[in-house]
């Protein structure tokens, strides 16, 4: 048996944002597999058919809702409990979709996973499927993947900030909320933060004063909310802005640039 699956990257969710790659992709899926992550996050679920409906031309397809594993209190984890928690979680994560496969794909089929943003970028999409790979595999059912690139968040940042991510001859060092304090240096260059649910950035402004933030949520969406300036003055509205979007969706996704103050 063989079962081809595309992992789509949907940008925001705005169609506009999906390439000519993307939109034929989606339009060769039979079946949709979407996390069934938890109340209230389903306006996600509600963006993606939303999506699919506007690109897709025929109406053979359909969306399979898969229950997500908890993933438990990651921020009161240390480093190694938490790459122990994350893999655990990718694996039951793949073995409830390898059962979704089993029971709802038919011999040449096709699924279809659509991944907020781009697939490389801070996404588990890509390693959960090479573990349904290997337990499908283990039943005799092979796997076509097929990989589609995506608008990310940080595409997307940049581009509604009107600035380059690096400056002339420059790095950029891309790294999550957890990781930021303890690793900051000025020799990053301009340093890109992701999965920060907690503005670690604040534990910079009396180390690094002159530092510049270049921040978004909910980018692409109608609620796209933005915030430039020097860290220290507009840190305040930043959470400002941060809370009433999570008290009105319930989740919020964010991400920002941090880089050291041009003075100009």
């Amino acid at each position: 048996m063989s079962v081809r699956v595309f992992v789509v990257g949907i940008g925001s969710g705005d169609p506009g944002h999906l390439t000519g790659e993307a939109v034929a992709a989606l339009n060769a899926v039979d079946v949709f597999l979407v996390a069934d992550k938890r109340a209230a996050t389903r306006d996600l679920v509600t963006l993606r058919a939303e999506l699919c409906a506007a690109v897709i031309t025929h109406d053979r397809y359909r969306f399979v809702e898969v229950p997500d594993p908890e993933r438990g209190p990651d921020a009161e984890r240390d480093s190694t409990a938490y790459a122990g928690a994350v893999r655990d979680w990718h694996t039951e994560r793949a073995r409830r979709h390898a059962e979704a496969v089993t029971r709802e794909v038919g011999d040449d089929g096709t699924v279809g996973l659509l991944v907020w943003g781009d697939p490389s970028l801070y996404d588990s999409t890509l390693r959960v499927v090479e573990t349904i790979g290997d337990l499908l595999g283990a039943e005799g059912v092979t796997l076509e993947v097929t990989v589609v690139p995506g608008i990310s968040s940080v595409s997307l940042l940049a581009a509604r900030h009107r600035v380059a991510l690096n400056r002339v001859g420059r790095p950029v060092h891309i790294t999550t909320g957890r990781r930021l304090v303890g690793e900051y240096d000025d020799a990053l260059g301009d340093v890109v933060v992701m999965l920060d649910g907690d503005l670690a950035c604040a534990g910079l402004v009396e180390t690094h004063p002159d530092l510049e933030i270049f921040w978004g949520a909910q980018l692409g969406l109608y609620d796209e909310a933005l915030v430039r300036g020097p860290l220290r003055e507009v840190l305040p509205e930043i959470r400002r802005r941060r809370d009433a979007v999570r008290a009105a969706r319930g989740w919020v996704m964010d991400t920002y640039l941090l880089r050291p103050g041009t003075g100009r």
